[in-house]
């Protein structure tokens, strides 16, 4: 892929997955988002740094190593396994994948560690309150309800359990006022609005010290100097963000390059992490604080909660063999208003890659190059003078580009999905109105004109959603013989060529058909 740096550098992260379980639809939700706008970022001249992970580490991992009967770490490198199968599959981009358990990344966070306690920020003292191993978090007596069967139960539906034990503190309490400056000031720090909202209530609500270290099980990075510690899981692996571009080692080219990152994003479940202790354990160490945390909503199955229960979780790579790969990440993205939750059904899936990809630019692609194939040598045509109605279709394609650019650097996947398919609609009537099988009997060369006109409105439609489907559009551009190095956003002003050979166009989005 065309990858350049005249435009400076653009570092994006997913969060780090949880290696107790197998990847589901949001893992794969939250990736896709990620590579999309890396994909996007390389074409449009950026260097590019697009990490993902697993997080390694916690009582949650020991306890299923446990019960599985494994050692930890070979419990953790096969579940890992899972989630980079997952990014070969769905085809992602990213340059990095990180694990908890490298040795580059403990040294980060006992650094960071050492920082933080050097300057004050790390005291000990001894923690007693209600904890969910689930989501590793401890929660207030407040924020619990009770269950039928009396257990006390957080907010998420995890069951607590009361813990006492001696503990680190980070000193959460004193960045207050520091974090309600940084929202105030930078606006766009943390997206979508109704998420940003939700922090500002929560950090005005008070902050209390955060307990960091753990000493009922060992699973986890040892506090440098008390090994009867753990480090808590969060403050690890938040870090991970930092060791990726050569933290503690500041003098790096990737360091330099990279940090501060400029999006984490993130499932709306963890925004609180990201976007209280993550800027308040930056500032505290005197690191510059990333330039955003965008949070995406959940998927429901059918209309359903998603659940382990209900056994109704959807298996990513079971809908890329049904559908096909371009297809899913075409429909993750264009379905749902990013940020938001959606609803998964397949009657949707089945309307989008009938509708949209086999129909809408599958068909105009498929008509268009056919007819140049077979009444124009299998070449791109001359063109003559552009009509009013050419010039309104290829300035609405020549706009498209910075369009999907503010959509997308605000996450708005679907609103820029949505412009390129209003110009595909445009072009499908403009064949309908512009009949070239009759031109070409009246007016070859204006039929000429009109071909020339579609061609390149196709070549800027295929350029562009090269990020959301790499392969189809792959396919598409070469049947148009464009070169790799004639595929980067930086040549979308230069028009195709009349004369150009092109390559038997054959169908790439085929329609669904349900078995019977």
């Amino acid at each position: 892929m065309m990858s350049g740096s005249d435009k400076g550098a653009f570092y994006i992260t997913t969060p780090i997955y949880y290696v107790n379980d197998k990847p589901h639809i949001g893992h794969a939700y939250t990736t896709l988002a990620c590579d999309v706008l890396a994909r996007f970022k390389r074409l449009d001249g950026f260097d590019v740094n697009f990490l993902t992970g697993t997080d390694e580490h916690g009582q949650k991992v020991e306890s299923s190593a446990e019960k599985a009967g494994i050692d930890p770490q070979l419990f953790t490198d096969r579940v890992s396994q899972n989630f980079r199968d997952l990014t070969q599959i769905c085809n992602y981009s990213n340059d990095d994948f990180i694990r908890t358990t490298e040795e580059r990344h403990k040294i980060a966070c006992q650094k960071l560690w050492k920082v933080l306690e050097d300057k004050g920020y790390i005291y000990l003292g001894s923690y007693a309150g209600w904890y969910a191993v689930r989501d590793e978090a401890f929660y207030t007596e407040t924020e619990l309800t009770k269950s039928a069967d009396g257990k006390f139960i957080a907010p998420t539906g995890a069951e607590v359990e009361w813990v006492e034990e001696p503990s680190y503190f980070f000193k959460l309490s004193a960045f207050e006022e520091p974090l309600l400056k940084l929202y105030e000031e930078q606006p766009d720090f943390i997206g979508p609005d109704s998420r940003r909202n939700e922090v500002i209530s929560f950090v005005k609500g008070g902050l209390r010290d955060l307990s960091v270290s753990r000493t009922t099980f060992k699973w986890g990075v040892s506090v440098p100097g008390n090994d009867e510690h753990i480090m808590y899981v969060w403050l690890d692996a938040l870090t991970n963000y930092l060791t990726a571009v050569g933290y503690p080692d500041e003098g790096t080219a990737a360091y330099k390059k990279f940090w501060p990152a400029d999006l984490h994003m993130v499932g709306k479940d963890i925004v609180r992490f990201h976007a209280v202790y993550w800027p308040a354990f930056l500032m505290a160490a005197d690191l510059p604080l990333p330039k955003r945390i965008f949070a995406h909503g959940w998927w429901t199955n059918e209309g359903q909660k998603i659940s382990k229960s209900l056994g109704n979780t959807i298996d990513p790579l079971a809908l890329i063999e049904q559908f096909g790969l371009d297809q899913v990440r075409y429909f993750m993205l264009r379905e749902v208003p990013f940020g938001k939750d959606g609803d998964y059904s397949t009657r949707a899936m089945i309307s989008r890659v009938n509708g949209d990809l086999a129909n809408d630019i599958g068909n105009l692609a498929q008509r268009v190059l056919s007819m140049v194939f077979k009444n124009c040598d299998g070449k791109i045509p001359d063109h003559g003078a552009f009509t009013a109605e050419d010039q309104e279709l290829l300035a609405k394609a020549g706009g498209l580009l910075e369009k999907m650019r503010n959509d997308f650097d605000k996450q708005s996947f679907h609103r820029g999905l949505e412009s390129v398919w209003e110009v595909i609609s445009l072009a499908n009537k403009y064949v309908d109105e512009q009949a070239p099988w009759t031109l070409r009997k009246t007016d070859p060369p204006r039929m000429g004109t009109v071909l020339y006109v579609l061609c390149e409105v196709i070549r800027q439609i295929a350029v562009l959603l090269q990020p959301v489907m790499p392969q189809s559009m792959e396919k598409m551009l070469d049947q148009l013989s464009l070169s790799v190095d004639q595929r980067g956003f930086q040549t979308l002003g230069i028009p195709l060529v009349s004369g150009t050979e092109i390559s038997k166009p054959e169908g790439i989005f085929p329609r669904y058909v349900e078995e019977e």
